[in-house]
């Protein structure tokens, strides 16, 4: 496939503007470098390849950490009705409360964020949340190998066009910045929940070289998990799920 293919000439909604890259540039530490810099809120950073769809998307959200990060359930939120508007009917789409991305109950990329350094209660600069979706099973793998894990084609998406995903996931997430800007985070919530995988059972996962694990409560109000361990209960803010950005 020519790069130009790979990498096309995207619409995205106003206020939104892309930027394509090729070879083996990350979007997301891209993203996080031109955020640094002081880049337009808004702008998507992307690139297509035959076997992965890598994004990030650059917001400003001037509001303190824990009121800015709700914008990776948005972005969530977004690509949920984005994959489900443009898949077959029977393609559901979940997350791990981690950010991993679940395509008919099997691992199929995950969200990423990370955000400027701030001080607490003082404004963001900035904030990126990146996506990796894998389009096809890594070469040469035989199909069943990890039946835990999965890509689009085998999903039954192979006519999918990952360009179109790209523009829906953006178009659905502005819809929800908008929504949540006024009508706060209570429609989220409710339209998160119900895709927030094993709630309510179980759950084991690593963030940052730390394992947890634990009955998977529920959420507080800014999404943060509620973890119960033996006799005690803890919260997981969203912020732990924060990485460092940025191009070495």
């Amino acid at each position: 496939m020519p790069k130009d293919e790979m990498n096309p000439e995207l619409t995205f909604p106003p206020l939104f503007q892309g930027e394509a890259l090729s070879g083996a540039a990350d979007p997301f530490a891209k993203a996080c470098t031109q955020a640094m810099l002081g880049c337009e809120s808004g702008t998507v950073i992307y690139s297509i390849t035959p076997d992965v769809l890598k994004a990030a998307i650059v917001f400003a959200p001037e509001a303190p950490l824990v009121e800015a990060l709700p914008v990776l359930i948005a972005c969530e939120v977004g690509f949920q009705n984005a994959l489900g508007a443009l898949a077959p009917p029977e393609v559901s789409v979940h997350f791990r409360w981690d950010g991993e991305v679940l395509v008919n109950n099997a691992r199929c990329g995950r969200m990423r964020v990370a955000s400027g350094e701030v001080a607490k209660g003082e404004e963001l600069d900035w904030i990126v949340v990146g996506l990796e979706l894998p389009l096809l099973p890594p070469d040469p793998e035989p199909p069943g190998l990890t039946p835990d894990q999965t890509c689009l084609f085998e999903e039954g998406c192979a006519d999918l066009d990952p360009g179109h995903l790209l523009e829906a996931w953006t178009r659905h997430t502005l819809v929800w910045i908008n929504r949540w800007a006024d009508e706060g985070l209570r429609p989220l919530s409710a339209e998160w929940r119900p895709l927030v995988d094993k709630m309510g059972d179980e759950v084991e996962f690593t963030v940052k070289d730390t394992a947890y694990s634990g009955t998977f409560m529920g959420i507080d109000e800014n999404f943060g998990m509620l973890l119960r361990q033996g006799e005690d209960t803890r919260l997981l803010p969203l912020s732990l799920l924060l990485e460092q950005g940025g191009e070495a």
